[in-house]
């Protein structure tokens, strides 16, 4: 089974990661993608919002109607602590081993990624779609670029590239301009109707 995994706080989900899902089901012909809310990112440990369990709540709504194959993984908010990718594809590679796995990230994450945590188990384990994003260079580190592949054969240690998605967003700045909002106010560009509805219900973001 092929399986694309989209990983990060989603604080707040916005249209951008809704679009990068949906390219990758396309392009790498998966068979589900699942989003995975971390529960303390090892990036970003201090970033303003709501909780884990809240962010989960606004994933939720924001996939209501996704057309195609999506699901949320559970494993990085059940673990709980600081999350790693690492730990997580071991954690599904024993749950579920006949899966092949792909990391679904944009370009902004390349110059980082082999900083991560076990970058070599995360190879070992999975292989990485990358899609451009306005801003960020779309070179790839040297870890990367050896195993470049035109499209992904299903096995671990791949690098691909997926179109990218067009789409400006970036949740930093949504944070920022939710937290400017009016209180009547119900639309934020790059947000979905049924995620402002549980934002604007639970008053999140606001300064």
């Amino acid at each position: 089974m092929r399986i694309g995994l989209l990983g990060g706080a989603f604080n707040p989900p916005h249209l951008g990661h809704l679009k990068l899902a949906e390219l990758a089901l396309h392009f790498l012909e998966l068979d589900e993608l699942r989003f995975v809310p971390t529960a303390v990112s090892p990036h970003k440990p201090e970033v303003e919002g709501p909780d884990s369990r809240s962010r989960l709540t606004l994933l939720k709504a924001a996939l209501k109607g996704f057309p195609g194959p999506v699901k949320i993984e559970m494993a990085e908010l059940d673990r709980g602590g600081t999350s790693y990718c690492a730990e997580t594809l071991e954690t599904l590679a024993e749950r579920e081993p006949d899966g092949e796995w792909i990391l679904v990230l944009g370009s902004d994450q390349l110059q980082g990624l082999p900083k991560w945590h076990s970058f070599s188990r995360v190879m070992e384990l999975a292989s990485v779609a990358v899609a451009p994003r306005p801003g960020f260079p779309e070179a790839l580190p040297d870890q990367l670029r050896s195993h470049e592949k035109p499209h992904w054969s299903g096995a671990p240690g791949e690098t691909v590239w997926l179109q990218g998605t067009e789409l400006p967003y970036a949740s930093s700045v949504l944070r920022l301009d939710l937290s400017q909002l009016l209180v009547q106010t119900r639309t934020v560009e790059g947000l979905s109707p049924q995620v402002m509805a549980v934002i604007s219900a639970e008053n999140y973001y606001r300064s």
